[in-house]
């Protein structure tokens, strides 16, 4: 069974808006995807989060977005490349001054919402994306979605020397392309925390899952996505890691 790293957008509040159970959900995951205030978070919250995750021994990760407060970095924009370069680097910058300020750094970008949806759909905005990396810090892996084949993705991470941890949901179903079912259609999200387990194991052993249209889906993956915005989710990713550290004990 492979060491698969759980990942969790985090440090999503607002000022005095709150959102997500983050303290609760931070003791049981690995990498956590905070914020940089362009579809959530501010300077204080930024701040409290890096303190949350620096305390838990959790890796912290740049979640970047479009400009877009308003829709939850959840919309689509049109950004040129540069543009795209230059908003990246302005949201990992400060996320990782921030995280200087308190003896930690910046370990990998996960990007957010449309923008990650965005750099998968459309090769020319991924390598946009990784050109970013590279130029900010090579060292940055990068975080993106495991499809059925990773093998163009890998080539233009290669190209540029930056790394790829590629993510897989637990809670997802996927198509026969191994994208994710969107969430407009039925079933598209498991609800049911028995699923949601046995989905997280199954892609941990490197098993198929089944894919929307019934045919077998095999997702090479390092890292899974988690969700901690409720009391039911906290307990499901309590269960996860549970299930995960058991079936990796020797």
């Amino acid at each position: 069974m492979s060491r698969l790293l759980l990942n969790c957008d985090i440090g999503e509040s607002f000022g005095s808006w709150t959102m997500g159970l983050d303290a609760e959900v931070m003791p049981f995951i690995d990498c956590a995807n905070i914020a940089c205030g362009f579809h959530a978070g501010d300077p204080g919250i930024m701040r409290k989060t890096v303190s949350l995750a620096l305390s838990h021994g959790v890796q912290i990760g740049a979640h970047p977005a479009y400009q877009d407060l308003v829709g939850f970095g959840r919309r689509s924009m049109a950004y040129t490349a540069q543009e795209l370069q230059d908003i990246l680097h302005y949201q990992i910058g400060a996320l990782d001054g921030i995280c200087r300020a308190q003896g930690g750094k910046v370990s990998y970008v996960k990007p957010h919402g449309a923008m990650y949806n965005d750099m998968m759909a459309n090769p020319a905005q991924l390598r946009a994306v990784i050109q970013a990396i590279a130029a900010y810090d090579r060292s940055l892996p990068l975080m993106l979605m495991a499809t059925r084949d990773n093998t163009a993705a890998q080539q233009l991470g290669d190209e540029y020397g930056v790394t790829l941890w590629f993510e897989a949901f637990a809670d997802r179903a996927y198509d026969s392309a191994g994208r994710l079912v969107s969430r407009q259609l039925p079933g598209a999200v498991h609800h049911d925390c028995e699923t949601i387990i046995g989905q997280a194991l199954t892609i941990a052993r490197g098993d198929n899952l089944t894919a929307s249209d019934g045919s077998a889906l095999h997702l090479q993956a390092n890292t899974l996505c988690v969700h901690g915005d409720n009391a039911s989710s906290v307990a499901a990713v309590q269960r996860i890691r549970q299930a995960l550290n058991e079936q990796s004990a020797p």
